[in-house]
């Protein structure tokens, strides 16, 4: 016989479910910022896992976190890429840093496993970065010089996404990219990120409760202002770019570069280009990411319809 369940307990499911996906349990207050598509109050969530029966049955609780039953070792796996998190983020930070001091760089934030501090041994430090208008390739250029740089000394960054100031509406609407916009964690630029954050307000009809960026997860990371110094070096370096010939250098790498992923990457539909973004998605994750997400939320509901 089915069970009627309330909408907040279904949204909970969901919830828990998502993050399983990433084998990644979940604390009340991260339920709650990213509860899916049912506005809530913390406490309404608290009272919620506390009090339903429905829920106790589906869900366990270990420690702080909440996870489906049957899946209690994802709570090691999360504690131990917490801890390899910590050793990344001061890379990240630092790279963040150099990445703002170049020409036409309005915003880096740091987005995918790191944002969540659920990052394994061989995995890279990922960017989000917001551009000037008009001279977004050859900034994706500069940053790819850094990249190389940091490969040397064994780091791995991965600036996949860039945009334009005037082109910061993120496609497409769905759980994955709000998720994604949602957790992102904002280094440099926060009057681009608030300008961001209001253009994609769609977000909150998959979302409700992710207000504003996420708090840093451990206050021991600060930013330090030590490439500032670099900063009349950039306003000079975009006054010489910012002419005739720096447009014509944009247009032939924008050019080069399109060419060659499309010719390296020529059925990849999550990845784009044009002279306000270069999405370099090309592995097709997010596809990926809602299909086990779909499959598991079947089980979850077949189960349910059971009882």
């Amino acid at each position: 016989m089915s069970i009627m369940i309330s909408a907040l307990e279904s949204a909970i499911l969901q919830t828990v479910v998502y993050a399983d996906v990433f084998d990644y349990p979940l604390t009340e207050s991260e339920i709650h910022r990213y509860l899916v598509g049912k506005p809530a109050t913390l406490a309404e969530v608290r009272a919620a896992l506390a009090q339903s029966p429905r829920l106790r049955e589906r869900l366990v609780r270990r420690g702080r976190y909440i996870l489906l039953a049957g899946r209690e070792g994802i709570v090691a796996i999360r504690e131990h890429r917490e801890q390899v998190a910590q050793r990344l983020w001061p890379q990240a930070l630092h790279y963040a840093a150099l990445m703002e001091a170049l020409p036409f760089v309005r915003m880096v934030a740091v987005t995918g496993s790191l944002a969540v501090n659920n990052v394994d041994e061989d995995g890279d430090i990922d960017y989000l970065i917001v551009t000037s208008p008009g001279r977004l390739w050859l900034c994706r250029a500069m940053v790819v010089g850094l990249v190389k740089m940091a490969e040397r000394r064994g780091v791995v960054l991965c600036p996949n996404f860039f945009l334009s100031e005037r082109a910061l509406t993120v496609e497409p609407h769905n759980l994955f990219t709000a998720r994604e916009l949602a957790q992102m964690r904002p280094l440099f630029g926060m009057d681009v990120y608030t300008r961001m954050r209001r253009v994609n307000d769609w977000l909150f009809d998959f979302l409700p409760n992710a207000v504003g960026p996420p708090p840093m997860m451990n206050g021991r990371f600060r930013l330090n202002g030590r490439f500032r110094a670099w900063r009349p070096l950039r306003g000079a370096a975009e006054r010489v770019l910012g002419t005739r010939l720096g447009a014509k250098a944009e247009q032939w790498e924008m050019t080069r570069k399109i060419d060659k992923f499309r010719h390296q990457f020529p059925h990849q539909d999550e990845a784009a280009f044009s002279p306000d973004w270069c999405k370099g998605h090309f592995d097709g994750h997010a596809h990926r990411i809602l299909d086990v997400y779909a499959r598991r939320i079947d089980g979850v509901e077949e189960k349910r319809s059971k009882d």
